[in-house]
């Protein structure tokens, strides 16, 4: 699964991702790496562009990702140092759906 979005804090939605905090489309498909971004100060600039690449069918998102993470690495580890990251909440934990 791929997810397009736009936020005016990027570190900030990296963390809510990772962390699970907010119900959705992330969430339910547990999606915690970010693998391409753009920035912009330009609020405008940034909507129409996150309208431009959802509408973009997988293959193109693909292509636009390996154009600056062939490895598809975890962009959001450069965003912050070490340390903050590990004083992230742990991700929460779910029950298990086997019977016992």
């Amino acid at each position: 699964m791929l997810y397009v979005g736009v936020t005016n804090n990027l570190i900030r939605r990296v963390q809510e991702h990772k962390c699970k905090i907010n119900n959705g489309y992330t969430k339910t498909y547990n999606m915690t790496s970010l693998v391409y971004f753009e920035t912009t100060d330009d609020v405008a600039v940034a909507i129409k562009r996150e309208k431009e690449i959802k509408g973009w069918v997988r293959r193109k998102k693909v292509a636009l990702i390996h154009t600056l993470n062939p490895l598809w690495n975890d962009l959001s580890f450069e965003l912050m140092p070490e340390k903050e990251w590990k004083e992230l909440p742990p991700p929460p934990r779910y029950p298990s759906l086997h019977s016992g």
